[in-house]
């Protein structure tokens, strides 16, 4: 009972000051969708971590870690390279000519045909693989940490419905009756708890390792260097072990990273509301590091759970939460609802906001009522959200039938979708001389959800190519596809090119660069720490050499960082500068 009252307490503090804090700013589209472009670099931070963070991930990763290594770090690794992407080279694109949504901006680029698609690819995204998928990893997991079945008396599928219903309507509301703004003061607050909270978790547990085999924290840790190494592998050789090949972090990876963090509506909404180009950059870097917190958090537990309980855990997404269920303390376990809940609903209600950003600017103001205001736009968008949330609702419990664990499940849908708008936003942002006409545009979208479907799904069991590969296959040949056709058959040159100005301050933060080298060189430094010269070697914590190869890439990626602050930062200053002719009376600090 405790631990229902201080989940609900917290609940409600969220609901109430995000409430309190977005009072009279959703009056206006921009206001409702792009938080005014009001957002500061802490406020979006928060957002992108807790909407990065959920339940597929909480859940997803730690049974891959539990089952097999620690290959999935590859995902947050190349995550980092996405974000530093989205903030140097993407974002003063998007802001510069102050687009609100991703197809907007394709649309300035390949027409309203290809506009419509790609709003109908990220809405079925939206509405039939993320939305479900974060709501029945959030059930999954409030399911086994209650225990609900047995406190209410229901079947698995009838407490699976009822926690489902439950987390969509609460979750939606937020969104729809906030807008962005909403969105991320919650994130943001739930962002703390899930720091919090989400750190405490490996520590408890490995002070229930150390109890087990009776000793203390250092010795859980030295016990997990030396039993069974290999699962502290991040880089993997063709193990059965591995979640992913490393060959896959020079093909797929690259591409889902940069579409993930890069062209993903809902990813990318926070930060095309920041205050000022120097604000967005400073949020995304920001978020950055604390990704590197992402594997503690999310995978370190698998490794706990393994060697807590075993190797028999079925299915392996029970691993977290089991975890969580036996080592809180009852006073915590209601608080850590709250924060789970607010991870749940952080994704899903960002999901939800952006599908209805996407109809009410894409397809309904564009297509439907040219006339309408924005007092008609909000309530339309609305309507929109919620129908979404029903959709979702009646969607995700069906997913207990899915036969692989939900990150891979996520990953392998999201290529329908990431792989042909990656190809289309590389071109419109650095092809200008390349003119794609609207049929090559539309014809690689169709052609790709045929292909990549028929190598993935239908022919697998005669193509034996691992999905991260066709993702990089099918990027070489869409990108390729598309210039030869735009030089074979260019699109007409435009009589009138429309201009688009941004509406912010579009100054560049100084330290952008060195950041992202500090983020980068951080990167590299864990990988060296989860490899066979670190913590995988077999017959020792580390290997002999471990401290020669960390100190030259110490020594290595400081040097990188002092060249990209002193030679190369005045050049991209200079360059963001004259060309969106902004200048600012606080400067770039």
């Amino acid at each position: 009972m405790f631990a229902l009252f201080t989940c609900l307490a917290f609940m409600l503090f969220v609901a109430w000051y995000s409430w309190h804090k977005t009072k009279g700013t959703v009056s206006t589209s921009d206001g409702y969708f792009l938080a005014g472009n009001k957002l500061g670099a802490l406020f979006i931070a928060g957002s992108l971590l807790l909407t990065n963070i959920s339940t597929e991930q909480l859940v997803g990763q730690s049974g891959l870690t539990y089952f097999g290594n620690m290959t999935p770090l590859a995902w947050e690794i190349w995550a980092i390279r996405g974000i530093i992407l989205l903030a140097i080279l993407f974002l003063p694109m998007y802001l510069g000519g102050a687009f609100s949504t991703m197809p907007e901006f394709l649309s300035s680029h390949y027409g309203e045909g290809t506009r419509k698609l790609i709003v109908y690819l990220f809405m079925f995204g939206y509405i039939f693989v993320w939305s479900p998928t974060v709501l029945y990893g959030g059930a999954l997991a409030l399911m086994k940490i209650l225990d609900l079945e047995a406190w209410l008396g229901l079947s698995k599928m009838q407490a699976l419905w009822l926690t489902t219903i439950v987390v969509g309507v609460i979750g939606a509301i937020y969104a729809i009756t906030g807008g962005l703004k909403a969105v991320a003061v919650s994130d943001t607050l739930n962002g703390v708890g899930l720091l919090i909270i989400g750190c405490l978790i490996p520590i408890l547990g490995l002070m229930a390792l150390g109890d087990k085999i009776q000793g203390n924290m250092l010795d859980a840790l030295h016990y997990i260097t030396i039993t069974n190494p290999e699962k502290l592998d991040a880089i993997g050789v063709g193990s059965k072990l591995d979640a992913i090949p490393i060959a896959a972090v020079f093909t797929g990876l690259m591409v889902t990273a940069t579409f993930y963090w890069g062209t993903n509506q809902f990813v990318i909404q926070r930060a095309l509301g920041a205050e000022s180009l120097k604000a967005g950059q400073k949020g995304l870097l920001m978020a950055g590091f604390f990704k590197m917190l992402v594997p503690f958090i999310a995978m370190f537990p698998g490794l706990l759970a393994f060697h807590l309980y075993g190797a028999g855990l079925e299915p392996r997404d029970l691993a977290y939460p089991t975890l969580v269920a036996k080592i809180l303390p009852a006073p915590l376990l209601g608080l850590f609802v709250a924060v789970l809940l607010g991870a749940v609903f952080s994704t899903y209600n960002s999901l939800i906001n952006s599908a209805s950003t996407l109809f009410a600017v894409d397809i309904y103001k564009p297509l439907i009522n040219q006339q309408a205001d924005d007092t008609k736009v909000i309530n339309v968008s609305k309507k929109f959200g919620i129908f979404c949330s029903v959709l979702t609702i009646m969607i995700a419990p069906n997913l207990v039938y899915a036969p692989q664990g939900l990150f891979i499940f996520l990953q392998q849908f999201s290529g329908f979708i990431a792989i042909p708008i990656v190809s289309l936003v590389l071109i419109g942002l650095f092809g200008k001389h390349l003119r794609v006409s609207e049929a090559a545009a539309k014809f690689i979208i169709i052609f790709h959800l045929i292909t990549y479907y028929l190598l993935v799904f239908a022919l697998k069991e005669y193509i034996h190519i691992h999905w991260m590969h066709v993702y990089g296959l099918l990027f070489i040949v869409e990108m390729a596809m598309l210039i030869i056709w735009a030089k074979a058959k260019p699109a007409a040159e435009k009589e009138v090119k429309t201009v688009r100005k941004a509406k912010i301050n579009m100054q560049a933060w100084r330290y952008s660069l060195l950041t992202s080298g500090i983020l980068l060189s951080c990167a590299t430094l864990i990988y060296v720490t989860f490899s066979k010269v670190g913590l995988a070697y077999a017959e020792a914590v580390v290997s002999p050499d471990f401290g020669f190869y960390f100190g030259l890439a110490v020594l290595i990626c400081a040097l990188f960082c002092a060249w990209l602050h002193i030679k190369i930062q005045p050049i991209y200053e200079r360059y963001i500068n004259s060309r969106y002719q902004q200048t600012s009376a606080n400067g770039g600090k």
